[in-house]
C-alpha cells in the first residue's frame, strides 16, 4: 500500500507556461471537483464553477499581490565575478526578511554557508517595495519554460504587495466570471496573507520549515460577511490554502471570525477540526507536500489519492499555471 501522499508526477504534467500562452483564457483551465460527503469526483472546466456553488455561498480570496521577489546580486565592481540569487521568503515581525541564497549556475555550493539568511534593508515601507518592483523578477522554478512577466503571476483582484509567490488558487478567476458569480448571489470577501516560498530548494530545509510564519489581515468587513453567510446557511469557501490558514487562525472555538492582524504558523492536517471554512479551491500539489496534509482536514487520504490518480491519468496540469481542485 503506497504512502497516503506518495505518487509520481510525470514531468510533462508540470504547467510550463500560463494558460494564456497555451491558447486558452485564464478561466478555461480544468477543474477537478470532489464531494466531501460522498468522495465523488467530477471533471469540468473552471468557467463552469458556478454549477457547484449556490446563492448565499461566500468565496474568500487572498488579495495579496506578488512581489518580484528574486533579486540578483554580484560582487561589487565585478563584471564577470561570482553572482547570487536572493529569494525573499517572508517579511518577519521585526521588519527584517527571511531570504534564500542560491549560487548561480556554474558556481559550486559551499555547505559551510547557510542557505537561509535574515536580511535587513537600509530602507523600508513603500520605498523598499518600489525598489523591489524595479530591481526584482518573479521567482521561477525549473519547470517553468521562460521568464514570464510579473503580470502573469498576479490574480486580477490582487491589491496589497507582499507575497514571495503568487497565491495561485485564485489565478483562474477573471473579472467576467467574478461578476457572473455576483449576479447569481454568490458573495465575495477578501483577506490578506503574504505567502512565503513554497520550496527552499533543499529537502532538509523544507522539512525544517514546513509552515512559514506568514503575515495576515482579516478585515471587519470580511468577518461580517462570514457571520452573515453562516447565519443564512451559506458555505464559506476558501480560495487557496492561505485563506484556510488565515481564517482558521483567527476563528474562536465556535467558528466565529473577527477582525485581526498578525502572524500565523498554524499547521493544518487530518487532526485539525475545521471551524471557519466549509470548502476549498486549491491547485494540485506535489507528492508529500505540506499542502496535502492541509487537504486531509477536508478529505480522507484515500479520497485525495484516488482523485490525484485520476487527475494524473487524465493529464491535469500541476503548479501555479496549472489546473485546479474544488472540494465541497
Amino acid at each position: 500500500m503506497p504512502a497516503p501522499f506518495a505518487f509520481t508526477l510525470p514531468p510533462e504534467l508540470s504547467a510550463k507556461e500560463p494558460p494564456e500562452r497555451r491558447g486558452i483564457r485564464r478561466d478555461q483551465v480544468r477543474l477537478l471537483v470532489i464531494d466531501r460527503t460522498t468522495g465523488r469526483i467530477e471533471h469540468t472546466r473552471f468557467d463552469k464553477i458556478a454549477r457547484y456553488l449556490r446563492a448565499g455561498d461566500l468565496l474568500v480570496f487572498n488579495s495579496s499581490r506578488t512581489l518580484p521577489a528574486s533579486l540578483r546580486g554580484c560582487e561589487c565592481g565585478a563584471t564577470h565575478g561570482p553572482c547570487m540569487e536572493v529569494r525573499l521568503a517572508e517579511r518577519l515581525p521585526d521588519d527584517s526578511w527571511l531570504a534564500l541564497l542560491l549560487c548561480e549556475q556554474g558556481l559550486e555550493r559551499d555547505d559551510r554557508i547557510p542557505r537561509l539568511w535574515k536580511l535587513r534593508f537600509s530602507i523600508s515601507g513603500t520605498e523598499l517595495v518600489d525598489l523591489i518592483y524595479r530591481l526584482g523578477k518573479p521567482i521561477r522554478y525549473e519547470y517553468v519554460s521562460a521568464p514570464w512577466d510579473l503580470d502573469y503571476y498576479q490574480t486580477v483582484y490582487a491589491t496589497e504587495p507582499g507575497s514571495a509567490e503568487m497565491p495561485s488558487a485564485g489565478r483562474a478567476f477573471s473579472w467576467k466570471l467574478l461578476l457572473d458569480l455576483k449576479r447569481r448571489g454568490i458573495d465575495t470577501g477578501y483577506i490578506v496573507l503574504h505567502t512565503g516560498l513554497s520550496s527552499y530548494m533543499d529537502d532538509d530545509l523544507d522539512r525544517i520549515h514546513p509552515a512559514s510564519e506568514e503575515e495576515y489581515f482579516v478585515s471587519a468587513t470580511t468577518a461580517e460577511k462570514i457571520t452573515h453567510a453562516r447565519k443564512n446557511c451559506g458555505r464559506v469557501i476558501a480560495v487557496g490554502t492561505t485563506v484556510v490558514r488565515a481564517l482558521e487562525s483567527v476563528a474562536d472555538s465556535e467558528g466565529r471570525v473577527s477582525e485581526k492582524q498578525g502572524y500565523t504558523r498554524l499547521k493544518i492536517d487530518s487532526q485539525h477540526r475545521l471551524i471557519a471554512v466549509d470548502g476549498l479551491l486549491t491547485g494540485l500539489h506535489e507528492a508529500e507536500a505540506s499542502h496535502l496534509d492541509l487537504l486531509s482536514a477536508f478529505l480522507s487520504p484515500e479520497t485525495i489519492r484516488a482523485a490525484y490518480e485520476e487527475a494524473i491519468a487524465r493529464k491535469y496540469l500541476w503548479h501555479e499555471f496549472g489546473d485546479l481542485n474544488l472540494i465541497l
